[in-house]
């Protein structure tokens, strides 16, 4: 099934074909997930979420059974057809959010040190990232500022390069950070050149137990509360010339060609987030599932005037657009999933479209489901209350809906839209 007219891969005997007849592999990983989440997380996540705390027991039982590390991320990733990540994540967070969060929070970092890092550089920094199944760690990818989010070109953080020691040392400050202050690997992207905006810009992993390196206060969050978020600040960090992502040749040929005023491909923060964002789609659209799914299930028990709601029309059609609507997120969520996994060329920014509908469909279905349940869907003794403060981070996060909208726009307009 061809997504696009113009998405022709460059070797199609080699690309899986877009297909939704999931394999076996892909079916058995989906359900293997799906017992996790109903088994594990679904029973802690009130507790969870109304502690704040990162649920480091769930997580090590994940490492324990293989669900989270170095190997379930390679397993996930290696599916040619791109799509096997998507499915985890989609069962991981159907199960909750907040906890689920916490365990693929580390997978920024890991996504950005695998897409800029040299091999050397993945095989020593990657494993750190997860730890072991006897003690677990955690990773944060951070490149927000207090006055700097959506505009990542505004960034202030610096790093300035020892030569006579081959040190980077890193000053700023970093703000809305995953696991920032408890990773073991925290991987930053700061300013090399001022000058050149965001493609003066480079990622720097600190290794653990970094002097200078520091968490701030952290954030009291309106959802996913049983994921660690706060700032994180760099005082004079140090850190080896071999903690540059790609090393310092690959970045002095980047730095020259942008003073020379070529045309660059990507960002150094952007091209992390176009990887990730379908697979943020894909989480989004967990919870609107895990919504509809119970808000479905209610209407057919509650009963009001001697029958089931779900009888009465407008119940029974909100259930019907809930439906239409995740599933049609969804479809989008595989195909930009597949797009970038087999190196098709994204015609229409088809990244930020998943993104952008899974996202809304999660805060417009947690939405529809409190609606549904009334008084009931008010309360914190049903659990879509907290679904629908979940669900309205994925509007704001790794790009809100007006930057994907932006996004969209340029590319189907060719025009620098502001």
């Amino acid at each position: 099934m061809s997504t696009t007219a113009d998405a022709a891969p460059a070797d199609a005997e080699q690309t899986p074909a877009f297909s939704l007849e999931l394999s076996q592999d892909q079916r058995d990983i989906r359900d293997w997930v799906h017992g996790f989440a109903a088994g594990v997380l679904r029973p802690a996540a009130h507790e969870w979420d109304e502690r704040e705390e990162t649920p480091w027991p769930i997580i090590q039982e994940a490492a324990k059974i293989g669900l989270y590390g170095f190997e379930a991320m390679g397993q996930f990733h290696s599916d040619p057809t791109g799509l096997t990540m998507a499915i985890a994540n989609e069962e991981l967070f159907w199960g909750d959010a907040g906890i689920g969060m916490a365990i693929m929070g580390t997978s920024l970092a890991v996504a950005s040190i695998f897409g800029s890092g040299t091999p050397e550089q993945m095989g020593e920094f990657i494993p750190q990232c997860f730890g072991t199944a006897d003690e677990p760690q955690v990773a944060s990818f951070c490149v927000s500022e207090p006055d700097a989010g959506s505009d990542v070109s505004a960034l202030r953080t610096t790093a300035k390069y020892d030569a006579a020691k081959d040190e980077w040392v890193l000053n700023g400050q970093k703000a809305w950070a995953t696991n920032g202050g408890i990773a073991n690997i925290h991987v930053v992207v700061a300013t090399v050149d001022r000058t050149l905006g965001s493609r003066g810009q480079a990622a720097f992993v600190i290794p653990p137990d970094t002097p200078g390196l520091t968490q701030g206060t952290k954030v009291k969050k309106h959802g996913l509360r049983a994921s660690h978020t706060a700032d994180v600040f760099l005082d004079d960090v140090r850190v080896p010339g071999r903690c540059l992502l790609g090393g310092k040749e690959k970045l002095d040929a980047k730095l020259a060609r942008a003073r020379e005023g070529a045309s660059s491909k990507s960002q150094t923060a952007m091209q992390t987030f176009e990887a990730t964002r379908p697979v943020v789609g894909a989480q989004a659209i967990g919870i609107a599932r895990a919504a509809y799914e119970y808000a479905l299930e209610y209407a057919g028990q509650r009963q009001q005037f001697g029958r089931a709601i779900i009888e009465n029309q407008s119940i029974a059609f909100a259930l019907a657009d809930m439906k239409m609507e995740i599933d049609a997120a969804r479809l989008l969520v595989w195909r930009a999933a597949w797009m970038g996994r087999t190196g098709q060329r994204f015609t229409a920014a088809e990244g930020s479209m998943s993104k952008l509908k899974a996202g809304e469909v999660a805060v417009w279905a947690t939405e529809r489901a409190i609606q549904i349940l009334g008084g009931n869907g008010y309360t914190r003794e049903f659990p879509v209350e907290r679904w629908h403060r979940d669900a309205k981070i994925y509007t704001i996060f790794e790009g809100t809906s007006e930057i994907q909208r932006l996004v969209i726009a340029r590319a189907i307009s060719g025009r620098q839209i502001a």
